[in-house]
């Protein structure tokens, strides 16, 4: 099965950036979709972004406002969320995910995804 790995949280202040990295395991489809997703204490898990296998489709919630990217380097197999101006609101972990067989389109539903990481935790605090 597909093993994702983020990493690139940390703790940053009001308006800071942060740029996080997703590693998805080979031999995995280059026709999957990934996603990624946040959970903060004592909320539901929500859709922040996804890019499809072939990065033809991009999505992002509401919330995101511009602030964030996403982007893919297929060479590599790593896909990224660049975070900028980033608000309180945001902290929470945040996880990438892969939906097979999604080379065309992508979706932020949470369901739709079948492999998950383990999560990196984003802090933003003065």
């Amino acid at each position: 099965q597909v093993q994702l790995v983020e990493s690139g949280g940390g703790l940053v202040q009001p308006g800071g950036s942060l740029r996080l990295s997703c590693q998805v395991s080979r031999p995995a489809s280059d026709e999957d979709a990934i996603g990624w997703f946040r959970q903060a204490p004592g909320k539901e898990r929500e859709g922040v972004s996804c890019i499809s296998g072939n990065g033809a489709d991009i999505k992002y919630s509401n919330f995101v406002k511009g602030r964030f990217t996403i982007s893919r380097d297929d060479t590599k197999n790593l896909v990224y969320l660049q975070l900028n101006d980033l608000e309180p609101e945001d902290t929470a972990i945040y996880t990438c995910a892969a939906a097979a067989f999604r080379q065309w389109t992508c979706t932020t539903t949470g369901s739709m995804y079948q492999y998950w990481g383990q999560g990196t935790q984003v802090t933003v605090s003065s």
